[in-house]
């Protein structure tokens, strides 16, 4: 079952609405019968260039990558919005909201789209769904393009720059993501309605978590979005995430691009470099940025992208 795409708005306001305009919603089922809202950046099948399934960080939108908001961009993408937010619906069952089910969600939106194979494209959670998809059905996947993430274990490796003993970061950051589930009730009232403008993106880009991003506008709106995911549903999803261990890399037989960030407190570079080490055939760069890497220097990653598919394209 499936409804008729839906595109976002167009707009005549500037360079970053036009971008936002080539964005186009599919509502389809996934595989458990959860509805999923699915989106591609080439409503019109007019791009030119290789298809790439984009396992985005959780709870996040398509606005979140503006060098992928062009008709001009090289790359056609297909993704969807995790379980529960950004228009897709929450899991009959809400346990189903691990990296196994997104798996599965990724494989849904594939099929809807009729992609066979495909680069799969990871941001920060979402890089452990790309490295599960690859292990767990390696007939799907020709590449995968890892932007400020880890293969599993993420919350272990989380405030990288404070270099803590991976278990103890992992007590600290899911002792926070707990807390905040249990209080979350509380706090969605204002965060839901919390007015994002210029303002805000100042702060939030000069508080060191975030740093400045070319597209003021965009970066509102992914924040914006990202706000309209109730604070205890989205820990519940990522304490859900937080239990998927480590992919095995000796399993991982197709070639991997790791784009990591040197202030990135959320996902560490030093356990990115680490991964690289021990995967067959790894290339591993590092930005100096932070964990928001794609936003912050939208065109250097998107080079690094369009570089890696081109790779892929001559085995």
């Amino acid at each position: 079952m499936e409804t008729p795409p839906d595109s976002a708005a167009p707009s005549t306001r500037g360079a970053s609405r036009k971008a936002e305009s080539v964005v186009e919603f599919h509502h389809i089922l996934s595989d458990d019968g959860t509805r999923l809202r699915a989106w591609t950046n080439d409503p019109l099948g007019r791009i030119d260039g290789p298809t790439v399934l984009l396992c985005n960080g959780l709870g996040v939108s398509p606005w979140c990558w503006p060098a992928l908001l062009h008709a001009d961009c090289g790359v056609r993408v297909i993704s969807w919005n995790h379980r529960g937010t950004g228009g897709s619906a929450r899991p009959a069952d809400p346990r189903r909201v691990g990296i196994e089910e997104f798996v599965e969600d990724a494989l849904s939106v594939m099929d809807h789209f009729g992609v066979v194979r495909a680069v799969a494209m990871g941001w920060s959670m979402g890089v452990n769904t790309a490295f599960e998809l690859a292990v767990r059905h390696p007939e799907r996947v020709t590449g995968i393009f890892a932007v400020a993430g880890v293969p599993g274990d993420t919350f272990a490796t989380m405030l990288g720059p404070l270099r803590l003993p991976h278990s103890l970061a992992r007590r600290v950051t899911v002792g926070l993501s707990r807390a905040l589930r249990t209080t979350g009730a509380f706090i969605s009232p204002v965060t839901t309605r919390l007015p994002v403008g210029g303002r805000t993106v100042a702060a939030l880009t000069h508080s060191g978590f975030m740093l400045p991003t070319p597209d003021n506008h965009l970066t509102a709106r992914a924040l914006r979005e990202f706000l309209a995911v109730p604070i205890e549903w989205y820990f519940h999803l990522a304490l859900r995430t937080s239990e998927h261990a480590r992919v095995s890399l000796r399993n991982v037989r197709v070639p991997v691009m790791l784009v990591a960030a040197t202030y990135d407190v959320l996902a560490g570079a030093r356990d990115m470099r680490t991964a690289a080490d021990r995967l067959a055939d790894a290339t591993y760069v590092e930005l100096r940025a932070s964990h928001f890497v794609q936003m912050e220097q939208p065109e250097i990653v998107h080079e690094l992208l369009l570089g890696f598919l081109g790779e892929i394209d001559q085995i």
